[in-house]
C-alpha cells in the first residue's frame, strides 16, 4: 500500500508551505520517522519525517515550490510498487487550493518577469542573480525572445571581466522568512506599547533558591526566562484576550496557553513553543526550553516545536539590553519584551534605595485588546514577578 506524503499544516491559518529541500532522493529507501524533507512556513523552517517505511517515489514538487496544504507531493511505496497516478481525495477540512503549484506548472522563461533592462528574466535567473550579485541590466539573454535564463547569470558570475558592482549577501531561508514576517506584521498589525519597570529582587532570589534542587531533579537549572514563561503562562489564564488570536474577521479565544520563546539562530530568530505553559512545572519548562533552544540552533526543529503559540516572550537581557519593543508574531495578540536586570536607584519605603530593576515592554494588537486590558495583564505579570514562588507552586 502506498502512503502519500502531503504538505502539512504546521500552524493556524496556514494555506501553503514552501518545500525547502528533499533530504531523500527519488528511489531511496526511507524508514518511518526518518527525516524526509524541510518545509518553510510563516514561522520557521521545520523538518518533516517520513510517514512510513518504503521507497520515496513519484515526487511531484521540487525544491522551492509553494504547495497548498494537504496536496500530495510524493509517495512512499513498497519495493516493486508503482506510485499512484491520481491525486487522493483531499481532506474535507482543508481543501487544496484551486491552482496547486508543482513542477508541471512551474513558470517558464517565456512567462518570466521583466528585468530592469526590459529583458525577460526567469525566476531561477532572478534568484541566482540575487545570490551571486550579478547586475542583470548588463546581461544579454540567450533564452526565448531574448529572455535572461539561469545559464546567462551563471556565466556572468564566473566571468572575471564582470565582477559585481557591490557585495551582495544572500539571505538564508530563516533570514528571508524573518524579514517577510516582521515587515508584514509591522505594516498590517496596529501595535501599541506599554512599559513597566518592576523590582526583580524576588525573581532573582527564587532562581537562586529553587535552581539547585531543580537542576538535580531535571538536569537543567532554570533561567530567568524559564521563570517568566511559567509566570506569564499562569497570568494569561486570567486574561483571555491577551491569549487570543486575530483571524482577519474575528477574535479567536484560544483554549490552551502556549508560549513561544524567541531564540537567536544564525541569520535570524525563531520562536519554538512551550505548550501548556500555564500548568507546566518550572523544571519541566526549563527542560523543554533547553531542548528547543538546542534544536533551534542546530536547525533541527520539528513541526510540533513551532506550532500553536498563543503568546510570545522575547528576552534580550543576556545581551545587556535595558529595554526594547518587539514586533508581534501574528495571529497572536501580544509579545512581551524583557530587558536586563540592572541595579537602579528607586524609592524604597519612602527613601532612595538600590534595587535590581527589570523593564518589561508589552506590544499588543489593538484589534484584539485595548489599552486598559493590556495594562491589567501587565500589572498582573508585575505582581507575579514580585512573588514568583507563590505563583509557581
Amino acid at each position: 500500500m502506498a502512503f502519500s506524503v502531503v504538505m502539512p499544516a504546521l500552524e493556524m491559518a496556514q494555506d501553503t508551505g514552501k518545500l525547502v529541500a528533499w533530504r531523500k532522493k527519488e528511489g531511496e529507501l526511507v524508514a518511518r520517522g526518518e527525516l524526509l524533507l524541510e518545509v518553510e512556513t510563516d514561522k520557521a523552517v521545520v523538518e518533516i519525517e517520513s510517514p512510513a517505511d518504503g521507497i520515496l517515489a513519484g515526487i511531484r514538487a521540487r525544491e522551492g515550490a509553494v504547495v497548498p496544504v494537504g496536496q500530495t507531493i510524493a509517495w512512499i511505496v513498497r519495493p516493486g510498487e508503482a506510485p499512484p497516478t491520481e491525486e487522493p481525495p483531499p481532506d474535507s477540512a482543508r481543501p487544496p487550493a484551486a491552482s496547486p503549484l508543482h513542477p508541471a506548472s512551474a513558470p517558464s522563461a517565456v512567462s518570466a518577469a521583466p528585468s530592469p533592462s526590459g529583458a525577460r528574466l526567469s525566476p531561477k535567473a532572478r534568484r541566482l542573480a540575487h545570490e551571486r550579485g550579478v547586475d542583470v541590466a548588463r546581461l544579454q539573454g540567450s533564452g526565448p525572445d531574448g529572455a535572461i535564463v539561469a545559464s546567462d547569470v551563471l556565466a556572468a558570475s564566473e566571468s572575471p571581466s564582470s565582477p559585481p558592482s557591490e557585495k551582495i549577501e544572500a539571505l538564508s531561508a530563516v533570514a528571508r522568512l524573518m524579514a517577510q514576517r516582521t515587515a508584514q506584521s509591522w505594516t498590517s498589525v496596529p501595535h501599541f506599547f506599554l512599559v513597566r519597570e518592576v523590582d526583580a529582587g524576588a525573581l532573582v532570589a527564587a532562581r537562586d533558591h529553587l535552581g539547585p534542587d531543580l537542576e538535580k531533579a531535571h538536569g537543567v537549572r532554570p533561567t530567568l526566562t524559564d521563570f517568566l514563561i511559567g509566570l506569564v503562562g499562569r497570568v494569561l489564564v486570567r486574561h483571555a484576550r491577551m491569549n487570543a488570536s486575530w483571524t482577519g474577521e474575528r477574535i479567536s479565544l484560544n483554549q490552551g496557553v502556549h508560549i513561544g520563546v524567541a531564540v537567536a539562530v544564525k541569520d535570524g530568530v525563531v520562536a519554538p513553543v512551550i505548550h501548556d505553559a500555564d500548568s507546566a512545572g518550572l523544571g519541566e519548562i526549563a527542560l523543554k526550553r533547553s531542548g528547543l533552544t538546542q534544536r533551534a540552533r542546530a536547525g533541527r526543529l520539528r513541526p510540533a516545536d513551532v506550532a500553536g503559540a498563543t503568546f510570545t516572550i522575547s528576552n534580550l537581557g543576556m545581551y545587556h539590553v535595558d529595554s526594547f519593543s518587539a514586533i508581534i508574531n501574528p495571529p497572536q495578540a501580544g509579545i512581551l519584551a524583557v530587558g536586563r536586570i540592572a541595579d537602579r536607584v528607586v524609592p524604597v519605603r519612602g527613601r532612595p534605595g538600590i534595587r535590581p530593576m527589570l523593564t518589561l515592554t508589552l506590544s499588543s494588537d489593538h484589534r484584539v485588546v485595548d489599552g486598559a486590558t493590556a495594562a491589567s495583564f501587565l500589572n498582573d505579570v508585575a505582581e507575579a514577578i514580585a512573588e514568583p514562588e507563590k505563583h509557581l507552586r
